[in-house]
């Protein structure tokens, strides 16, 4: 099998976590190291690997063919264009970029180049969303009136990361956890013709926005978006009513947590959500009405970095193309807008 080697811009939680793990499991991937600043920690996970002194010792070294930009959001333009124009493949977090011009002019540059690029919208391999997909292509719920998906938490404490909590291009909530849920409904749902949002600051000192609520206005349906930090009860996390029934479903998926605690991912048993988050099923089939309990499919954050080898090695689409990455960035330009201006953007 062809052998995808691989780097890492930063080796904090998202490289140590979200990443290498992975990068290790495929068969595909060989992880040559990482950026390392102050801190050299991946040798002490991985001993055969490099730690990279700075960027440009990445940019220059002609054997590394995929790059990870795992670094705050503010850095992904600058460092997504650099590794683009030194030849190499890469692999963008989320948000994929802090605007939407830079969005399009990384989007434009992967064509002019010929390569692949990824935004690492891990959260479509969630269990829960896989789940709700799988209703919606049953057309379980008949035609779709409207949908709302939270990514609720109850934290009042800001973070002990000051990038996330100074302002800045890339910090608040819209650009943290936005992307999840706005990458989600998209790909479910496909962009929508207006946007209207309201964006808050609630936390006692935040100087970032941490309550989002954006609607987004299709001809036939209605999908909202909300997240937030004051949620100690926590509302379903996919709730989608259709003309026949409903589907309602909580944030279930364990992989998270799980590779936080050091668990290594597998291919058999990964991303199994445990008994009793099971999401609730309440419609109409063949004309009987029925109320069921709905089985959580597997979540696995693999598929997402199969689908990059895929793209590269065979020539497929990328998981999450820089398309994909551009659209969410249209919906967050957008919200913006729509907060300042108080009023329905069209898109």
């Amino acid at each position: 099998m062809q052998k995808i080697k691989t780097a890492l811009l930063s080796y904090g939680m998202s490289g140590k976590v979200f990443h290498a793990p992975f990068l290790e499991l495929h068969p595909g991937f060989e992880l040559l190291g990482s950026w390392e600043r102050s801190k050299k920690l991946i040798q002490e996970d991985y001993p055969e690997v490099k730690s990279y002194p700075n960027f440009e010792s990445i940019l220059e070294d002609k054997s590394i063919d995929l790059v990870v930009v795992n670094t705050p959001i503010d850095t992904h333009f600058e460092y997504t264009k650099k590794v683009l124009l030194a030849g190499k493949h890469a692999i963008v977090e989320k948000a994929f970029t802090a605007t939407l011009a830079e969005a399009q002019e990384l989007a434009a540059l992967t064509r002019e180049k010929g390569l692949k690029l990824s935004v690492f919208q891990n959260r479509r391999w969630d269990s829960e969303l896989k789940t709700v997909k799988k209703v919606l292509d049953a057309n379980l719920l008949g035609e779709i009136v409207e949908a709302e998906f939270h990514f609720d938490r109850y934290n009042p404490v800001l973070s002990p990361k000051v990038h996330k909590e100074t302002v800045n291009s890339g910090s608040g909530i819209v650009k943290d956890l936005g992307p999840h849920i706005i990458d989600q409904a998209l790909y479910l749902f496909g962009l929508p013709n207006a946007v209207f949002a309201d964006i808050r600051i609630t936390r006692k000192n935040s100087l970032v926005d941490d309550y989002l609520d954006i609607l987004l206005y299709y001809s036939d349906r209605r999908v909202r978006l909300k997240a937030g930090f004051f949620v100690r009860e926590p509302n379903p996390s996919y709730v989608v009513h259709g003309k026949k029934g409903s589907f309602l479903k909580s944030r279930g998926d364990v992989q998270e947590d799980e590779l936080k605690l050091g668990k290594k991912p597998n291919l058999t048993s990964w991303g199994t959500e445990k008994e009793g988050q099971e999401g609730l099923l309440h419609t109409e089939i063949d004309g009987k009405i029925i109320k069921e309990k709905v089985p959580t499919l597997q979540g696995n954050y693999y598929d997402f970095f199969d689908g990059v080898y895929q793209s590269i090695v065979n020539g497929k689409q990328e998981p999450v193309t820089a398309q994909d990455g551009v659209n969410v960035m249209r919906i967050i330009d957008a919200a913006f807008q729509s907060n300042d201006e108080k009023k329905v953007i069209d898109l």
